[in-house]
This record gives C-alpha cells, structure tokens and sequence, in this order.
C-alpha cells in the first residue's frame, strides 16, 4: 500500500510563562492509502495539535509533514489553502452548516471555490447525500434535522471534494451513543467503499474500535499503535 502520510522527528514546542511545553515530542510515523486512522488520547495529550499538523493548520517547531509527496510544512499560507482545497476534507464536531442554506446547498459549498457550474455542485452533492441516506431530507435546514442527520450532511460535505485524506476532529462529539454508532459506521463504511483515507482524533477509546489502526497518544508522544482485527459489520456481510 502506499504511503499517503509520512511524520518524521515531528515537534512541537510552546512556550507558557518560563516553561516550554512539548505538545509533540518527536513522533515517527506512516498512515496507508485507504487506511481509516484513529488518535486517541486525553485533553491536552497533543491529539488537537497532531491533527493541526497533519492538516496544515499549525507549523511545526521541528521536522516534516508529507502528504502525497509534498512537504507541507514547507508551504506557505496561499499555498496551504489551494493544498487543502484539493487534497482533504473536514468533519467537525460542531457540524459547520450553514443554517441558512439546504442539506444540498450545505454540501455543495466547497465545490464553489472550484468554481464549478451551480448545476454539476447540485448534482455532485446530491450524490454524495444519497450516499449517506439522506434522500429525504435534502431541502432541510439544519434545525430541521437531528445531530445524526447534521453529521451525515458534515460527511457528506467532506467527500463531495473528493479528498484524498478526510480529518475528522472528534466528529461524534455532541451526539448520543446510538447516533454515534451510527456514524461511525457510515465513517467506516465510506473509507471502504470510497477508498479514502480516513484521520480521526477522539478521546473516546470505545469509538476508536471502528479504526484500522489506533494510535494511542499521551503527553506529545505516541506511546502505542494497536492494530485493530475486530470484525465490522458493513453492508453486504461481515468482512475483517
């Protein structure tokens, strides 16, 4: 498989009053084309600015970032921003609608910036909500919707860029355990159906299992990457 993420000697150095903090100390580390990656680790274990790293969001102190060939951490904020706009896709807690805008117009608001026909941005988002069995619901408001269904119009958003790395920072954080699940299935079934490649930050070690692989981080540094061999129910069967 082929390396769509490459960190080596990554640091992180803050400075708090007479003290420097390690928010990232030293981490190694690859992550797989169609891999669905999850970092766990507590508030404040460095999960947030790892996350902020990969996605080009913060500069680190020391060492490189290497996504699809390119050194990102050589790059500047124009060029950060075209990087972004073509390579990755988002899911944020908070969900990220717009409330004045549909599930359809939602989702088809990144393609604008490519400047992309109003008629393709429809019909590309329309697609990606049917993927995510929200057919129903596509002339929805956000408050006309659950957090579940919000968070299927977040996932959906993400991949009508066709991103090659999707960043998801604790995506189920403010919804229940049942619709979490729920989400994290459709997450789990996208990576595999997609052939995405998925990067998820979460405190929650149960949510975690839905990973490939779990990267267990504490104080900056990744103190274990456990493989995960569970057996995940998708549709069509089970498959490990």
């Amino acid at each position: 498989m082929a390396k769509v993420i490459e960190v080596r000697d990554l640091y992180k150095l803050y400075r708090v009053g007479d003290e420097i903090v390690r928010a990232l100390d030293g981490l190694d580390f690859s992550i797989y084309e169609g891999e669905f990656c999850a970092i766990v680790g507590t508030s404040g274990s460095g999960k947030s600015t790892l996350l902020n790293m990969l996605a080009g969001l913060e500069k680190p102190t020391k060492g490189s970032v290497v996504i699809g060939g390119q050194h990102i951490e050589t790059l500047n904020e124009e060029q950060l921003v075209k990087f972004r706009r073509e390579n990755v896709g988002f899911i944020f807690q908070s969900f990220h609608l717009l409330g004045t805008l549909n599930a359809l117009e939602n989702v088809a608001l990144p393609l604008s910036f490519r400047g992309m026909s109003k008629e393709k941005r429809l019909k590309k988002a329309d697609e990606m909500l049917d993927l995510v069995k929200l057919k129903k619901h596509k002339n929805h408001r956000p408050n006309q919707m659950s957090g579940g269904q919000q968070q299927r119009v977040g996932v959906a958003r993400a991949l009508v860029v066709d991103p090659k790395i999707i960043f998801a920072d604790e995506p189920t954080g403010n919804l229940d355990s049942h619709t979490s699940e729920e989400v994290m299935s459709l997450m789990q079934q996208v990576v595999r159906e997609q052939k995405k490649t998925l990067v998820m930050v979460t405190h929650d070690s149960h949510l975690a299992t839905y990973a490939d692989r779990i990267f267990h981080i504490r104080d900056g540094n990744i103190i274990n990457i456990e493989e995960n061999r569970r057996k995940e129910t998708v549709e069509g069967g089970l498959s490990l």
